[in-house]
This record gives C-alpha cells, sequence and structure tokens, in this order.
C-alpha cells in the first residue's frame, strides 16, 4: 500500500527560538510542538511526515533532524543552509553526517522574503543550489509569485538538482489573480526536475470565506502542469490554521484529487512525496 504522507509542516518553540514572522499573527503566536500535530496525523491516516524549517538560521536545523531522529513520523526534514556560504557543501555535509543527518532531504530558504525578485538567479546562489544537488539533496522553493520567473530560469539552469515548489506558488486566491501565475506555473511543470506541494492555498484564499470551489480552479492548474505524479500533499500545519484545521485541509486535498484514478490519488497523498524526498515512512 503506498504510504499516506503529509509533505509539509512545522514545529517552533518560542521558549527557544523566535518566529519573527508570526508578531503579526496571534493565532500562531504560540509554540507548536509534534505532540499536538500526532493525533491530527493518525485520525487522517497519514503515516509519514516531512518536517520544515522555518526560520533562515543555522541553529534550527540540527535540532529538526533530532526531532527526526526521536519520531519515525518525521521520515525526512527540509533544513536550511546559507547557500552563499563558500563552504556551504562543508556545511550541508556536516548536517548529513550529524545526528539524525540521514533525515535530511532537502534545503530550503525564505526566497519569498528578498527583496530581488531574482535572487535565484544571482551566481553565489546558483553555487549554493549545485552543492544541494551534489549532495543528493531536493531543494524547496519558497516563492511568490512575482519570483515565480527567475524560478524557472533557475530550474532551468540546473537540471541535475530536484525541486519542490512549495505552496504552489503562493497564487493570490483571495485577489483573484490567476492568468500571470498559471502561465508560470505552466512553465515551471513543463521541466521533469521539478515537483509541486498543493499545501498552502487555505492561508492565500479568504482565510474565513474560503470554498473548495474557491481553490479548485488553481488545484486544477496544478494538476495540469505537473500531473499528480509530480504533485504532493502537503497541510502546511500550524500555519494553516489561520484558515482551517487539519481534518479541513486534509479534506479539501481529498475533495480536489478525487476526480483521479485511485493510482493518481496514491501519488498525490503520498507516493510522489515519498520518491521526490527519497523518503523511507517505517
Amino acid at each position: 500500500m503506498t504510504p499516506r504522507v503529509d509533505a509539509h509542516h512545522h514545529v517552533w518553540d518560542l521558549a527557544v527560538r523566535d518566529q519573527p514572522w508570526t508578531a503579526g499573527l496571534p493565532a500562531l503566536r504560540r509554540s507548536f510542538a509534534l505532540a499536538e500535530l500526532e493525533p491530527e496525523l493518525r485520525r487522517a491516516g497519514i503515516d509519514a511526515t516531512v518536517l520544515v524549517q522555518t526560520v533562515d538560521v543555522p541553529e534550527e536545523t540540527p535540532e529538526l533532524l533530532a526531532l527526526a531522529a526521536k519520531h519515525p513520523v518525521i521520515a525526512g526534514v527540509v533544513g536550511w543552509v546559507d547557500l552563499t556560504a563558500p563552504d556551504v557543501a562543508d556545511r550541508i555535509a556536516e548536517l548529513v553526517t550529524g545526528p539524525g543527518g540521514r533525515r535530511l532531504v532537502g534545503i530550503r530558504h525564505g526566497v519569498q522574503g528578498e527583496p530581488d525578485p531574482r535572487w535565484l538567479c544571482r551566481d553565489d546562489v546558483r553555487r549554493g543550489l549545485a552543492a544541494v544537488a551534489d549532495a543528493g539533496l531536493v531543494y524547496d522553493l519558497l516563492v511568490v509569485p512575482v519570483q515565480l520567473p527567475a524560478a524557472v530560469e533557475t530550474v532551468r539552469a540546473l537540471p541535475g538538482l530536484r525541486f519542490v515548489l512549495d505552496h504552489a506558488g503562493k497564487p493570490m486566491i483571495a485577489q483573484g489573480e490567476r492568468a500571470g501565475w498559471a502561465a508560470d506555473i505552466a512553465a515551471l511543470g513543463a521541466e521533469d526536475n521539478v515537483a509541486v506541494k498543493l499545501s498552502g492555498l487555505v492561508t492565500e484564499a479568504d482565510l474565513d470565506n474560503w470554498t473548495t470551489e474557491d481553490i479548485r480552479p488553481y488545484a486544477e492548474d496544478v494538476l495540469a502542469g505537473f500531473g499528480p505524479e509530480r504533485t504532493m500533499y502537503g497541510s502546511d500545519w500550524p500555519v494553516c490554521l489561520l484558515a482551517a484545521d487539519y481534518p479541513r485541509v486534509a479534506g479539501l486535498a481529498r475533495a480536489l484529487i478525487a476526480g483521479l484514478s485511485e493510482a493518481e490519488r496514491d501519488a498525490v497523498l503520498g507516493g510522489t512525496a515519498a520518491r521526490w524526498y527519497r523518503l523511507d515512512p517505517r
């Protein structure tokens, strides 16, 4: 049976480290532990997860890897490393060989917060991305729509690196803006070294009044561009709590793929994530 994988969630402890990005989000301005998520995963029939970094600091990733080493449900960790550091390859190697390092499956940087929309195209960044590829890891793209053209260029420039587009590139669903984003999604989907997460869409819609039908056209664009074999479900818990609890987010994903074949649904709900991140769900 294909394992069910939540390919995108977070945990954090404000007593250990601040999460400055939550300052204006009261619902997220507290600590979130794996113990709070695990019952939701069991109820949703989730076998394994991918834990994703939240802040761009070197101290967080070893902590996430140590957590993964203690909790088998975390099949993979997407951490952070300074891509522009001259010794980026050594820094990645240190993470891989450290405690829990076998669970490191990818690297991510908060590109969405970079003022330069072409940050991904910088020579020093591309050099760091090449080191990620050399380490056999995935690179998660956390970008907003204005940065998607640079993402397309970067994916094409590094065909040996597996990419994952987080949150479908954060389309502006609440504003009803789709055309430009959809064109970029189609361009990314045409490159076979990039997959996409069907995640984070509820927080791009109207937080208080979103419906499945509001989100469906965007999900259809994603599936048309990438196909189920390169699309993966992610809850984006606890960020999703701004708009929906875990059962509603999981139910949305099932509703959006209800028209697919059983094999295609299996891919979106776990098979794609397991294959793309090279997970070993236990």
